[in-house]
C-alpha cells in the first residue's frame, strides 16, 4: 500500500512539471520594414527597408482599414 502511494505521489508530481519554454519556428534580428525577399508578400511600389513608408502604411492602415468607427455606418 506504501508503495502504491509513493508512486500515485511521484506521478502527480511529474504531471505538474513546467514545460521548457523555448522559442520554436523562423528567429530573425531583422526589423520587419526589411522584407521578406518574395514578392508576392510585398505590396505594389513599396521598397524593403524604406522605415518611413512602412511606417505611414501601418497608420493609414489602422486609421481607415481596421478601425471599426470610422467603417460604421451612421
Amino acid at each position: 500500500m506504501k508503495a502504491a502511494f509513493i508512486m500515485c505521489s511521484a506521478a502527480l508530481l511529474v504531471a505538474c512539471g513546467e514545460k521548457p519554454q523555448e522559442v520554436k519556428g523562423v528567429r530573425t534580428d531583422k526589423p520587419a520594414y526589411s522584407g521578406t525577399g518574395v514578392a508576392s508578400f510585398t505590396e505594389a511600389g513599396w521598397k524593403a527597408g524604406d522605415k518611413d513608408a512602412w511606417a505611414n502604411h501601418l497608420k493609414a492602415r489602422a486609421t481607415y482599414g481596421q478601425n471599426d468607427h470610422v467603417r460604421a455606418p451612421k
